[in-house]
C-alpha cells in the first residue's frame, strides 16, 4: 500500500531545523551559517542534517517523503502551511518555500539513488 501524500509529514523531515530541538549548539551554528536562500548553501545544509536522518529511514517512508514533494511541487502549492508556526534555527526568511522544497526534493532523490546503489 502506497500512502497518499500529505503536507503535514514535511515538518518531521525538517524538524532537525526546528527550535524545538534544542540542546545542540553546534548544529544550531551550523544551521545558522547557512543561506537557506542560496540552492548550494542548502543542500550543504541537507547533506549534514537532513540525510543521516532521512536515510535511516525505511523505504516506504522515503518514498512518501519524494512522492508528497513531487506531488505538490506539479500544482500551484506555496508550502506556506509547511512552515505556519514552524519556528526554526535559519537565520533568514525561506523567501522562496518552493525552491526550498525543490531542493529538498533533489537532496531527497540523490540520497534515495545513493541508498539502492549500495
Amino acid at each position: 500500500m502506497k500512502y497518499l501524500p500529505d503536507l503535514s509529514i514535511l515538518r518531521s523531515v525538517l524538524f532537525t531545523y526546528s527550535i524545538e530541538n534544542y540542546d545542540n549548539l553546534e548544529r544550531e551554528r551550523f544551521i545558522v551559517s547557512k543561506n537557506i536562500n542560496d540552492d548550494k548553501e542548502l543542500s550543504e545544509l541537507f547533506e549534514k542534517l537532513t540525510k543521516p536522518e532521512y536515510t535511516s529511514y525505511k523505504l516506504k517512508q522515503r518514498n512518501w517523503y519524494i512522492d508528497t514533494l513531487q506531488h505538490f511541487l506539479k500544482t500551484d502549492e506555496n508550502f506556506d502551511c509547511v512552515f505556519y508556526l514552524f519556528d526554526t534555527y535559519f537565520d533568514d526568511e525561506i523567501l522562496d518555500k518552493r525552491q526550498f522544497m525543490k531542493v529538498l526534493l533533489d537532496c531527497l532523490t540523490r540520497y534515495q539513488i545513493e541508498l539502492e546503489e549500495c
